[in-house]
């Protein structure tokens, strides 16, 4: 007896595949990260990072524009420091006028509607590549807070929408949420990174900031004693669920594809929105395989994005954001 039901009946053209389909990419799910130096006309590309470039402030305000007429409304902003604004206590970091705080300022004169997200941590602006102050061979926690609360607030005073706060230091939720409602600021977002994993991935972003931990003695070789074991699952809802009950706003797993069961979990286990972020290592994957021929590089890019909305994220954090839009478009 032949089956009743033929589930193929559902898959024989692309006309019925795509009236069924569950899972649908949009420019409304992506955050775009964009990373600015100092200097004008600077474009320049990240040799690790294929297509994707440094940019000025000048050509800072071309880009949102671009993003905007394409329907890209979010954008994360991170900024490469001068070797010689590096400190260990984040000076810099905290200055009104330094390169973060003209780039918020920057792309929100250029288009006011677009929504900006900072990144807090201090490892761009660390001689040691670390997210917190390095004492004996330690990275202080609430020390450090009392720094990402500052530079939090500088963020929201030059025009930030969100901080993105991505060091996981304990407590550092509170510490920014009192530090903004204290200073009138209560409409000010917080987008946590509230489950990072100290990942082989983050390699080619690292090259974009120079940022990498610096290997010296008795200084942390890595960034295992406040990032994620990758082995852990339960310690991903805990980080989560403390990161909500201080103030945030928004929540993010990060990376991406490793981590798609985390992000079920998180999304089964909170009710606010949740971010994933594809980080560098994935986008250069994908960049390295297509320019050999050995996969399809559109093809093999939507899966993966598709693959994250289907785990239950809302926003994807993408490089690939303006080349899956047009490819939609």
């Amino acid at each position: 007896m032949y089956p009743l039901r033929r589930n193929r009946r559902l898959r024989k053209n692309d006309a019925i595949r795509s009236l069924v389909r569950e899972t649908t990419i949009t420019p409304n799910d992506f955050l775009v990260p964009l990373f600015v130096v100092e200097g004008k006309g600077v474009k320049s590309e990240i040799a690790s990072m294929p297509n994707y470039h440094r940019l000025s402030l000048d050509l800072l305000a071309h880009e949102v524009k671009e993003l905007w007429a394409m329907g890209l409304k979010s954008v994360l902003l991170f900024a490469k420091v001068p070797d010689s604004l590096k400190d260990n206590k984040g000076k810099e970091a905290v200055t009104p006028n330094g390169l973060m705080q003209r780039a918020i300022k920057t792309v929100k004169e250029a288009c006011p509607e677009m929504l900006v997200m900072s990144d807090v941590a201090m490892d761009p602006y660390s001689i040691y590549g670390h997210d917190g102050i390095v004492a004996n061979g330690t990275i202080l926690n609430d020390e450090t807070c009392s720094v990402l609360a500052a530079m939090s607030l500088s963020h929201v005073q030059a025009g930030a929408d969100f901080v993105a706060p991505s060091d996981m230091m304990d407590g550092r939720i509170r510490s920014i949420r009192e530090a903004l409602d204290a200073n009138g600021f209560k409409d000010a977002g917080i987008m946590s990174y509230s489950a990072k994993y100290a990942s082989a991935f983050y390699g080619p972003f690292r090259d974009a900031l120079d940022s990498a931990p610096v290997a010296m003695e008795n200084i942390p070789k890595d960034k295992k004693t406040y990032q994620m074991d990758p082995a852990n699952r339960i310690e991903a809802l805990r980080e989560t669920l403390m990161d909500v009950d201080e103030g945030a706003d928004l929540v993010m797993v990060k990376p991406g594809l490793c981590y798609l069961d985390i992000v079920r979990e998180v999304r089964n286990t909170v009710d606010v929105p949740l971010a994933v972020y594809q980080v560098s290592g994935e986008y250069a994957m994908i960049k390295a395989a297509a320019e050999k021929g050995w996969l399809d590089h559109d093809a093999v890019m939507m899966e993966q994005l598709i693959a994250m909305k289907r785990a239950g994220a809302d926003i994807i954090a993408s490089y690939f954001a303006k080349e899956a839009v047009q490819l939609i478009s």
